[in-house]
């Protein structure tokens, strides 16, 4: 059989984590392998039977299959089924404290080299521990900013060494000081560049008329282990004076390293990552605690201990023979751990094939239980050649007498059923027999999305049942809110209730107009109870009534209780009786119910009488009282208003306003003539 051409190869590596995983499907058979090497790309768990004599000579797809069942098949001893492993190089151990300046004998990693061969899909996991030793070796260069500005901060450091030494000789013995500093470029527009300016910068400046040439950066002082140089160096410095805001310090950096070796967290970086691996990181920190998906660990101290454990995954193979190497450091460290990859997408099997086999009639090549045959040769062992007569082969080609050949969806040829290529899916198997789109649709979907089609026949997911597997086995949609299946009031089918009770509806069964509530259903198991002394042994009756019950008597009943129902009824003696239960996981009721119904005294009529005719005069009274209250008020006022008028009277007691006198006297004015005389007034 001829091997599956370059493109193929290309497709299974590119396509083969997008195809999705499916639940209750064997991926190894489903994938239709045609070579070892096209088995282990479908899946990790995929593994191949290199057994000669194994499985149907007309399908090659039964020789890919999970281990286990090649060997329940038959297939032990000849199997191959590699996976990624992981071999440490080289692991020397965590140093406890440092002994040399330089710190190459110090080991703050560990291991410092592992090789890893990788199955594409199969991850390998290693472990590796990080410890920042005591008495590590540290080298603190101090660069500083000697620009005008700065001269108030130069006054400060002066004594700096001292304090510094001090605080890390807590931490190391082993500390050095070195010490430089930087103004700014030396040209326009940085600095001054005019002649008088040249020696000093800071002429004409009234707050500060000396100062020292501008210039970019100056060694002062190498690493050293003595204070007293580095302090000396920095008491003879004098401050300088540039023209822009900004000064010089990215140049400066880049002329002197300041490490830093004072860390309170451990974190891990990635270098040359190769583009086709995955990296999965869990870090194991000082509380025990594993964080997935962290590669760094935070708050450590001084000779504290991280550990992660680093998992590495193919996500399919570059090429043959193709090595990589990337690299694991803390950052800020030195030490470093270097991985080494190889890919591991070959069969063993394939290192022993035999050209011209005798295994394959001497027209190919046997490989893994396989013959390749050569061109213009077909069959499983290679016996047929192309143009032959194939009519003495045809009626194997038939799979009953009578029925057509390769079931009039392939072509015979050397015994062998070619199944054609049909737009709708895949047509397979020795008489082109089967298919994976003939199955029963729900609503124009195949097997309900829930399965898959094999041979006409729908292979349901887990969970799911029936001819085209709609039909789910979850029962947990059917829950009511009591946690009841279909509050009992029905059956769950598919995933879906169907309610017997009379009258019930909804997506549980839990409306029910007419269906007696569960205090209903319950009273009369307490009824019976009752009637027959508190004990159901004796009497089938309540037997029968009682038998989802755990019946638990009581004196009082908590009417609070938040787990429990409360119920209540009128007896016939117009007494109240009480009772509540609880659902318990077994299925059945936790019933609480009262010895003796609570039963009110009659009311005495005298008493109510007396009540009500006292009520009444106490009634009227008050209104009385409350009349005669308001009359008083209103007099008062009136009386009040009355006194206020008087007082405001403005006449003498013997004096009255409104008296007239009975005599007036009035001056009329009139004119009239005597003895042709006129008088006016006057009479003579």
């Amino acid at each position: 059989m001829p091997r599956a051409p370059a493109p193929l190869y290309a497709c299974l590596l590119g396509l083969c984590t997008l195809v999705p995983r499916l639940p209750g499907l064997n991926e190894c058979t489903r994938g239709s392998a045609t070579s070892c090497e096209e088995c282990l790309l479908i899946h990790p768990k995929c593994a191949w039977c290199s057994k000669e004599n194994f499985g149907s000579l007309r399908s090659v797809t039964s020789r890919c299959d999970l281990k286990a069942n090649l060997v329940r098949n038959g297939c032990e001893g000849e199997l191959e089924s590699p996976a990624s492993v992981t071999q440490v190089l080289r692991s020397l151990p965590l140093s406890s404290k440092g002994s040399s300046y330089a710190g190459s004998d110090v080991i703050q990693m560990t291991p410092q080299e592992i090789a890893v061969n990788l199955r594409p899909g199969d991850k390998t996991t290693f472990q590796l521990q990080v410890r920042q030793v005591e008495d590590y070796p540290v080298d603190l260069y101090y660069l500083m900013d000697l620009s005008l500005s700065m001269k108030d901060d130069l006054d400060n450091i002066r004594s700096l060494g001292t304090k510094l030494a001090e605080e890390m000789r807590k931490l190391t013995s082993n500390f050095r000081l070195g010490f430089g500093s930087f103004v700014d470029k030396s040209i326009s527009p940085f600095s001054y560049t005019a002649p008088r300016y040249q020696t000093n910068p800071c002429i004409g400046y009234k707050l500060f008329p000396n100062c020292v040439p501008s210039f970019g950066f100056r060694h002062l002082l190498p690493l050293t282990d003595r204070v007293d140089s580095f302090n000396e160096e920095v008491r003879k410095q004098r401050v300088s004076r540039n023209r822009d805001a900004p000064e010089g310090g990215f140049d400066a950096v880049l002329q002197a390293a300041v490490c830093k070796s004072i860390r309170s967290k451990v974190e891990l970086s990635v270098w040359d990552q190769p583009e086709d691996l995955n990296l999965f990181f869990t870090a194991t920190c000082q509380d025990g605690v594993s964080y997935p998906d962290q590669r760094k660990c935070e708050g450590l101290k001084i000779g504290d201990t991280a550990s992660f454990e680093v998992s590495v995954e193919a996500r399919s193979c570059p090429g043959k023979h193709a090595e990589h190497t990337f690299t694991l450091r803390p950052v800020g460290f030195r030490d470093s751990l270097e991985v080494g990859v190889t890919y591991n997408c070959r069969c063993g099997c394939s290192a022993g094939q035999e050209p011209d086999s005798p295994r394959c009639s001497g027209n190919g090549t046997y490989v893994c239980g396989l013959c390749e045959c050569n061109p213009s040769y077909l069959g499983s062992r290679c016996e047929c050649q192309e143009g032959e007569n194939p009519s003495g082969h045809q009626n194997l080609c038939r799979e009953a007498e009578g029925k057509p050949l390769c079931s009039g969806r392939g072509q015979c040829s050397c015994s062998q059923c070619s199944c054609f290529e049909s737009e709708f899916g895949k047509i397979y198997g020795p008489f082109c027999e089967c298919d994976n789109f003939s199955c029963a649709r729900n609503r124009g979907v195949l097997c309900s999305g829930h399965g898959e089609c094999q041979c006409g026949e729908c292979k349901c997911h887990a969970g799911y049942v029936g001819d085209n597997c709609n039909c789910s086995t979850d029962i947990s949609t059917c829950r009511g809110k009591e946690g009841r299946i279909c509050s009992d009031r029905g059956h769950c089918v598919c995933g879906q209730c169907q309610c017997t009770e009379p009258g019930a509806f909804g997506e549980t069964c839990e409306k029910c107009p007419t269906c007696p509530d569960a205090c209903s259903t319950k009273r009369d198991c307490v009824e019976c109870l009752l009637l027959h002394s508190g004990s159901s042994a004796d009497n089938q009756t309540c037997q029968n009534l009682c038998k989802d019950e755990v019946i638990t008597w009581a004196d009082a009943i908590v009417k609070d209780d938040q787990e429990a129902v409360l119920c209540f009824y009128k007896t016939a003696k117009d007494c109240v009786m009480l009772f509540t239960y609880t659902e318990l996981p077994s299925g059945k009721s936790n019933l609480t119910v009262l010895r003796e119904p609570e039963c009110g005294t009659a009311p005495n009529v005298t008493t109510i009488l007396l009540a009500v005719v006292g009520s009444i005069l106490l009634i009227g009274f008050v209104l009385l009282a409350i009349w005669k209250l308001l009359v008083t008020i209103h007099d008062r006022r009136e009386f009040a208003k009355f006194q206020s008028e008087r007082s405001r009277a403005r006449y003498e007691m013997a004096s009255n306003p409104l008296y007239r006198k009975p005599i007036s006297t009035h001056a009329v004015d009139f004119t009239f003539n005597k003895l042709n005389k006129s008088y006016n007034g006057t009479v003579d």
